[in-house]
């Protein structure tokens, strides 16, 4: 492996991330990008994944023997197959080539290199890679509509389109958890006895929570964890709610995605689950270990005997959680799920159950009604799901609680 992306931390705590050679430095071409994208606000998430789509280019020019600024067009091209087959241009294949990526993570990747050059090309001036990838010609087919006199007045400059046109494929419908599926993965973690208390360790506990909080609100598994106690609304004689706040300082980057304010009222389960949760906490010293308990995130490291006690969670904690679900419970659900998929079930709850899509629009944080139509319209049109499992009982705890306030 000629260059791989490294994750980073900073010194004032923060994950981000670059490319690495083999050397082991990082590249400084791409580094600088990255960076970049870092200082431009850039989620972790997105610039994790335009870091191993530059690893993987700096990867093949390395196994090529070409320049980073130096390359023709179709060495781009020959790039894009090797993601797609494992093979390189010199390489002789019998039988057909495996399909390697799908085809909405080559587009990332490849957007992730025409973004990089298109960057050297704004801040460096370094022009020559960027009209290698870049062509200037006017895209194929019908011509927009075109004003009045526009053929005397100035015309607008012709942007320029990528040479290669990598499509993301036809997009599928979203992927669910049966109502059955949400309760297995949760039971998965921990039950509660005939006496009321919990079954396991406070990070099983913990891990329950977190899936239910994602069940229950449809929150973005980033978001979820960036909540304190504080926006914990919970045991003060109102409806139970959490707000969502798009402030920063998550140590590892979680944050929320679409930096609106919202508020999700929830059902009691859920609110009983959080104070049985946060009396375990207590009871674990986390009240004295932490400087400022109420103030604090509500998902930490609760395994005092590995990691420093009571940190914020990291993503990769939950998704270590999820491979131990699907290993000791394989039985019992699809192997497949991520914790992505409590936001799809939760949506299509709610648009089974009669709520306006208007109403999940604003629960689910999008910033316009079309995104969510767009991504979940067929729900309304397929009966099928309905006799898969009572939706409208399964969202009973709290499909009466989409009141949303600004």
């Amino acid at each position: 492996m000629k260059a791989k992306a490294q994750r980073v931390i900073r010194h004032d705590g923060t994950t981000t991330y670059t490319v690495i050679g083999a050397d082991y430095l990082p590249v400084a071409p791409a580094h600088e990008y990255l960076d970049f994208m870092r200082l431009d606000g850039a989620s972790p998430n997105t610039i994790r994944a335009y870091a191993r789509g530059l690893a993987l280019w700096f990867d093949f020019l390395g196994r090529r023997g070409l320049a980073w600024d130096a390359f023709t067009g179709l060495d781009f091209g020959y790039w894009i197959a090797w993601l797609r087959t494992g093979d390189l241009p010199d390489d002789l294949r019998i039988g057909a080539p495996p399909s390697l990526l799908a085809p909405a993570t080559l587009q990332l990747r490849s957007a992730a290199v025409l973004a990089f050059y298109r960057y050297h090309a704004a801040a460096n001036a370094m022009t020559g890679p960027h009209d290698v990838l870049y062509s200037p010609l006017a895209k194929r087919g019908r011509r927009p509509y075109s004003p009045f006199l526009e053929g005397i007045a100035n015309r607008r400059p012709v942007k320029p389109s990528p040479m290669y046109k990598v499509k993301a494929g036809p997009k599928g419908r979203t992927p669910v958890l049966t109502p059955q599926h949400v309760q297995g993965i949760l039971d998965a973690c921990t039950t509660q006895r005939a006496d009321g208390t919990w079954t396991g360790s406070l990070s099983a506990l913990r891990n329950r929570l977190y899936f239910a909080v994602l069940a229950e609100t449809g929150m973005r598994p980033g978001e979820a964890l960036t909540l304190r106690h504080t926006h914990m609304h919970i045991g003060q004689g109102e409806q139970p709610r959490i707000t969502l706040t798009p402030a920063e300082g998550h140590p590892h980057g979680a944050r929320v995605k679409s930096g609106h304010f919202r508020t999700i009222y929830v059902g009691e389960d859920l609110a009983s689950l959080y104070t049985e949760y946060v009396w375990r906490l207590v009871d674990a010293g986390a009240d004295m270990a932490v400087v400022d308990f109420t103030d604090s995130f509500v998902f930490v490291n609760s395994d005092t005997s590995r990691g420093e006690p009571f940190r914020p969670l990291r993503i990769e904690t939950i998704y270590a959680a999820v491979r131990s679900i699907k290993r000791l419970h394989e039985a019992n659900f699809t192997q497949r799920w991520t914790p992505h998929w409590f936001r799809h079930t939760h949506a299509t709850a709610l648009l089974l159950s009669g709520c306006p899509p208007h109403v999940v629009m604003r629960r689910l944080g999008h910033l316009d009604v079309q995104t969510t139509l767009s991504v979940y319209g067929w729900v309304t049109e397929d009966a099928e799901l309905r006799a898969v499992a009572d939706w409208r009982r399964f969202a009973d705890g709290w499909k009466e609680q989409l009141q949303w306030t600004s």
